[in-house]
């Protein structure tokens, strides 16, 4: 019942703030031309459109982002509710920490692997999926279902297919292959993990490519038909560069999911075994929720803020070169 309340109440929020910028549009298009105060709303009336994007930010990144600041100069290891005041000492302790660089090793291992594919391999499922095949609809549809299941579900679900009698192992052992510890191995569980997270993002990378090949010029292609160029030269001098924009934002996108990945930890590993697929958003869920330390898990959070924010520049900036 309350729900339904607020949605109600939600919707004529929203219809009055419409209500209030088609009356402005409305009192612009009555004014002279010439006035001054045509002008002041003019040039101040665009502003009003950032309101809810800036309540928003305020909302859900600059307080949360203020606050974490100010919790990672504290300690709780007294007491939750009266906090002392150590600076930079829970930076100090996270940098000298052993804990601390082998989860950050595994979340950059977890990047180097998993974003080039899912940077490349999608454009590949994109070229096909723009063929003009019959049915070509049906296998869109086919290629997005892993994004809309669940993570959970999809976690389970690999979890039961890497466990020691699951579906995988009773596979390989058709082709004389003993059975392999796909989640119980320190040197092989980080990667059975990123399977699934590249299962999960080829379907949503490859419809962001599809719909950047849609604007691409079809007469460029006709050329090079007529001049006998072959597919994959035809790709390379076309496609590639029409992507490039694309591309950084993929490339951007999937650099920040993999530097915050955390279900498909949590439900299949649970960071281990022996801390090998442990990875810096689940090392900030364990000391804040578990171990209830939240200074050093904010500290943490802050020092991943930088690193992603880091990461982002360096991409765009890398791309911005390359076109």
């Amino acid at each position: 019942m309350f729900f339904f309340t607020f949605l109600n109440q939600l919707q004529k929020f929203v219809q009055s703030y419409g209500n209030f910028y088609l009356r402005t549009f409305a009192i612009l298009s009555d004014m002279d031309y010439n006035s001054s105060m045509k002008k002041y709303y003019a040039k101040y009336t665009p502003f009003l459109f950032l309101i809810p994007a800036m309540v928003i930010l305020l909302l859900f990144f600059f307080i949360p982002f203020f606050e974490s600041l100010m919790l990672s100069f504290k300690s709780y290891d007294h007491s939750l509710y009266n906090p002392t005041w150590v600076g930079l000492a829970n930076y100090k302790t996270l940098l000298g920490s052993k804990d601390f660089w082998q989860v950050l090793f595994n979340t950059v291992l977890f990047m180097i692997v998993a974003v080039p594919v899912l940077v490349v391999l999608p454009i590949f499922i994109a070229v096909l999926l723009t063929q003009n095949l019959r049915g070509i609809t049906i296998y869109r549809v086919i290629s997005y279902i892993p994004v809309i299941i669940s993570i959970v579900v999809a976690g389970i679900a690999f979890k039961w297919l890497y466990s020691y009698d699951g579906l995988l192992n009773y596979l390989i052992s058709f082709i004389g292959v003993s059975k392999i510890e796909w989640l119980t191995s320190p040197d092989i569980a980080i990667y059975s993990v990123i399977v699934l997270t590249i299962w999960k993002g080829l379907g949503y990378y490859a419809m962001i490519y599809l719909a950047a090949l849609t604007t691409a010029p079809k007469e460029l292609y006709e050329s090079c038909d007529i001049d006998g160029a072959s597919i994959l030269r035809k790709h390379l001098a076309i496609t590639i560069p029409h992507l490039m924009p694309t591309i950084a934002l993929v490339a951007v996108i999937s650099s920040i999911s993999a530097m915050k990945v955390f279900v498909e930890i949590y439900v299949m590993t649970q960071g281990g075994p022996m801390n090998s697929t442990k990875t810096i958003v689940y090392y900030i869920y364990q000391r804040a929720f578990e171990n209830l330390d939240i200074g050093l898990a904010s500290a943490c959070g802050i020092i991943l803020l930088i690193i992603t924010m880091g990461l982002s520049i360096f991409n765009l900036k890398y791309f911005e070169q390359q076109n």
